[in-house]
């Protein structure tokens, strides 16, 4: 990975429609217009999400009038901040809320919307669970929302009837801690979280399957595939969902007994399951 990159070659890094202007405004290029190694690393991250994510704007946008995008456990809005600039910005309607815990970030984000003139980039400042957002979502997106969070925000589409979900999860502690407290896992899978190490592993990549099991028994068709090299980020699984049909019960039986084998319970399931009958 080079030190820097400088001069046309910022420009080669940029999607068509994203300006050096939003990106100086948010710190990922230096006042000179070049790039350090961390920020091409979350600007390659932030891209390619952005492109991946093209189809589901583009659906969202053709089909309703004022579509609401949530980007959750937003940070520092990198990833809310490009998608308004290349697909909300010139279509004139949708609405991208913003959700960050962080008062500081916050304020940030609202002070470089306003300085920009994005009238329809809302920031809360809140908890996933306990933002204040439209009854019902279009697009709910999470970039590396870390451990739990990420089930939150997979809550948060499944509950707002959401038309299309993309998360990155980060990292997942509560299945390992779960697998190691399992009193009666299949014989056959107990030697796979056996050892702590695997354990971690194994953990991080269960909950990451129950996650799609998940969304394809609530009616999502799921796509799991790399975000980007391994080069620029080590959390780098990304899960696609696309609204397609009432909640199936073929993966909700698979998840079943997934769930069995192996002895786990993790909050999204737990959530989903104290949900009021025909919720």
């Amino acid at each position: 990975m080079r030190r820097q990159v400088k001069g046309e070659a910022v420009r080669r890094e940029l999607l068509p429609g994203e300006s050096t202007e939003l990106l100086k405004a948010l710190h990922v290029l230096t006042r000179d217009g070049n790039l350090n190694a961390d920020s091409l690393r979350k600007l390659k991250q932030v891209n390619h999400l952005a492109q991946l994510l093209a189809p589901a704007l583009g659906d969202v946008l053709e089909r309703f009038g004022d579509p609401a995008i949530a980007d959750v456990g937003a940070g520092k809005s990198y990833l809310g901040f490009v998608l308004y600039e290349l697909f909300l910005r010139d279509a004139g309607k949708g609405t991208l809320h913003a959700v960050e815990s962080r008062a500081e970030l916050v304020a940030k984000a609202t002070a470089t919307a306003a300085k920009l003139g994005y009238d329809r980039m809302r920031f809360v400042g809140a908890s996933i669970e306990a933002a204040e957002l439209p009854e019902r979502l279009h697009l709910v997106t999470a970039l590396h929302a870390c451990d739990t969070a990420t089930d939150d925000a997979l809550l948060l589409a499944i509950r707002r009837n959401a038309d299309h979900v993309a998360v990155v999860p980060c990292c997942q502690a509560e299945v390992a801690r779960q697998l190691a407290e399992s009193k009666e896992p299949s014989p056959l899978l107990a030697p796979l979280f056996e050892h702590p190490w695997h354990r971690r592993e194994f953990g991080s990549h269960l909950t990451n399957v129950i996650r799609a099991l998940v969304l394809e028994a609530e009616g999502y068709r799921v796509t799991v595939t790399e975000l980007t090299g391994w080069e620029h980020s080590l959390k780098n699984e990304l899960i696609l969902a696309r609204k397609i049909r009432g909640p199936s019960r073929e993966p909700r039986a698979r998840l079943d007994a997934l769930l069995a084998a192996t002895g786990v319970r993790p909050k999204l399931v737990r959530a989903l399951e104290e949900r009021p009958s025909g919720g």
